[in-house]
């Protein structure tokens, strides 16, 4: 089996190609082990289809399904077009629906490796509702909406609020809502940074690219900030986002990590 290795603003996810459904979760938890596999927050799996580019099925690393991933998203918009299973701009199908993928075709090197700069569209989100939560030490206003998967948003003060680590609140949250938690800070109208506590890896995460988007568009929806916004994940490395028509469009730097031949 041929595993193939991408990154996309500090995920790191395993690619490989198929031509039947079937139950990879034990696959996903092997391949994604840090210690005694190759290591990634998750495993998609690429499976033709009669009216897109490909379909795919997503892993998180623990082995449960995601109907979506923004950064892999991306990633395997590169995978796809280098190794000849779509053209460069594409549409590929997910169970959270379909997704357009905008690139180029520029691969760059920069001493370490190959990168692209790669956008995709994560069509419309879903917003539930707003919460009011008495839940120390955050404040009492919160945000439930889909972006593709469910995600909880709220907003601090200070960029000293956010957290690096997981903690209990963030764990509660998940299970409660069974949907990850956003913790962002505003820093201007263009910037903002954020922390996610992420279903599925059950612990804060370099970036999580759906959270990033549903962070975006609680602050444009709810605190004013520009249509054309930069997020900034814990792996500092930006995503830059745009709301147009209702749609949500998000694009950065996808790495090229390498290639793994398994028994």
């Amino acid at each position: 089996m041929v595993v193939h290795k991408y990154c996309a603003s500090g995920n790191d996810f395993l690619i490989i190609n198929a031509f039947r459904h079937e139950d990879r979760s034990q696959l996903a938890k092997e391949l994604c082990d840090r210690h005694n596999g190759i290591g990634a927050d998750g495993l998609v799996v690429v499976l033709p289809h009669s009216s897109y580019a490909y379909e795919w099925e997503f892993y998180n690393s623990d082995g449960s399904r995601a109907k979506m991933c923004g950064n892999a998203s991306r990633c395997v918009c590169y995978y796809a077009y280098s190794n000849s299973l779509a053209l460069a701009s594409h549409t590929f199908f997910t169970e959270a629906g379909e997704i357009k993928a905008y690139f180029n075709g520029a691969v760059e090197s920069d001493g370490i490796g190959k990168f692209a700069n790669i956008q995709t569209n994560l069509g419309k989100y879903t917003f539930i509702e707003e919460l009011s939560l008495d839940i120390h030490p955050y404040g009492q206003k919160w945000y439930l909406l889909d972006t593709g998967v469910p995600h909880l948003v709220h907003f601090v003060r200070t960029f000293e609020e956010l957290p690096k680590t997981k903690n209990q609140t963030l764990c509660d949250l998940r299970q409660k809502y069974d949907a990850n938690v956003n913790i962002a800070y505003i820093r201007d109208n263009t910037t903002i940074y954020l922390s996610t506590y992420e279903r599925g890896v059950e612990d804060i995460t370099l970036a999580c690219g759906t959270g990033m988007a549903a962070v975006f568009a609680m602050g444009v929806r709810h605190y004013n900030i520009s249509k054309k916004c930069i997020l900034i994940p814990p792996s500092t490395e930006r995503l830059d986002l745009e709301l147009e028509d209702g749609e949500i469009l998000f694009g950065g730097r996808v790495r090229f990590i390498g290639v793994c031949v398994v028994d």
